[in-house]
This record gives C-alpha cells, sequence and structure tokens, in this order.
C-alpha cells in the first residue's frame, strides 16, 4: 500500500503530538502518587514533581512527606538563586528593590524552615510524634507565610521583571502549600 505524502505528514505530525507513555511508572506506581497527592490543593503539581517517588514511597504518608519538603526545598533554593542574581544584577529599583531585599531574606527563612522540617521528618520518633508534626506544621506553615509576604511587597506593581519574579514566588507557594497538606496527612495517621 502506498502512502501520500499527506498521510504520511499526518501521521508524523500526530506522533509527535501523542504525549509518550511514561513507562518508568506501573499503572499501580501512578496510583500511589494519585492517592497520596488526593490532600492537596495543587494537585497536578503535586503528581508530576512527586511521580518518581512512587515505586519507594507507596502508600507510605511519612515518605509521602519527606518528598514533598524535599522538592519543595529544591524549588525553593531555586527561586533564592534567581532572587539573588536580581539583587546583584541591581536591576530592581525604588520600592521594588527594597522588596527584593526582604524577599531574598524571607526566602532564605522559609529555607530554613523546610530543611528543619525534613530534619524532624527524616528522624520521627513514636513517643513525641504529635509534637514533632506540630514543630514540622509550624515551620512549614512559616515558610508559607514568608513566601506570601514576598509577594505582598510587590503588589500592585507591573513589569515583565516583577511579573516573571511573582509567577515564580507563586510557584514555590504552591509547592509548599502541597507539602504542608502531606505533612498533615502524615500526622492524622500517626506513627
Amino acid at each position: 500500500m502506498a502512502y501520500t505524502p499527506a498521510i504520511l505528514v499526518t501521521f508524523v505530525l500526530l506522533s509527535w503530538l501523542t504525549p509518550p507513555s511514561c513507562s518508568w511508572v506501573s499503572e499501580n506506581d501512578g496510583s500511589y502518587v494519585i492517592d497520596a497527592c488526593s490532600v492537596t490543593r495543587y494537585q497536578d503539581l503535586c503528581i508530576d514533581s512527586l511521580a518518581s517517588y512512587s515505586k519507594t514511597a507507596k502508600k507510605d504518608p511519612s515518605k509521602w512527606a519527606r518528598a514533598g519538603v524535599s522538592v519543595t526545598i529544591g524549588e525553593t533554593k531555586n527561586t533564592t538563586r534567581y532572587l539573588v542574581g536580581l539583587k546583584k544584577k541591581n536591576c530592581l529599583k525604588g520600592r521594588n528593590r527594597l522588596a527584593l531585599f526582604d524577599c531574598v531574606d524571607v526566602f532564605q527563612d522559609a529555607l530554613d524552615n523546610l530543611h528543619k522540617s525534613l530534619g524532624v521528618l527524616r528522624k520521627l520518633n513514636d513517643e513525641i510524634f504529635d509534637t514533632q508534626m506540630e514543630d514540622i506544621t509550624t515551620w512549614i506553615s512559616s515558610a508559607l507565610t514568608d513566601e506570601d509576604t514576598c509577594l505582598d511587597g510587590f503588589g500592585g506593581q507591573d513589569g515583565r521583571q516583577i511579573k516573571l519574579l511573582e509567577s515564580k514566588v507563586t510557584r514555590v507557594s504552591y509547592f509548599t502549600s502541597n507539602a504542608l497538606a502531606l505533612v498533615a496527612k502524615l500526622a492524622s495517621a500517626g506513627p
């Protein structure tokens, strides 16, 4: 059977448009991440960012909480580097420059709180589990507040650079919100 050029071009275009299958995540593994992320506000982001943990975390709320905080730390580090880079370039002026300085400070504080949270998640103890969960929840909530504080400094401002900064900070807050939900799920599941 001979293919006309139009059919061949259509076939090639359709093969490019068809999303690749994720052969590294089996159907069962995929259900683990979907179940874990069901408690989060930004479920698609959660599933995309944590799918690679399915094989090891399975149904363990502790592992999912650690994974959520770990991924959030990575995103927060990337955005902190971006903010520090903006600060060094000295490209924002006036009120926006002051807001950027505050942003860098609060993001470093957020990173500290996320690192403390991960450290405790790695050493959970049945005897003090409730206290540990309270501490972790407080620290992650504080990180979320820090991210909101950063955004508040740029409220009502325009410009491409400001919009990009706001987009990056908002994305980090979505990750942090998801991490907090995974920790809450762990807290409710118990030790």
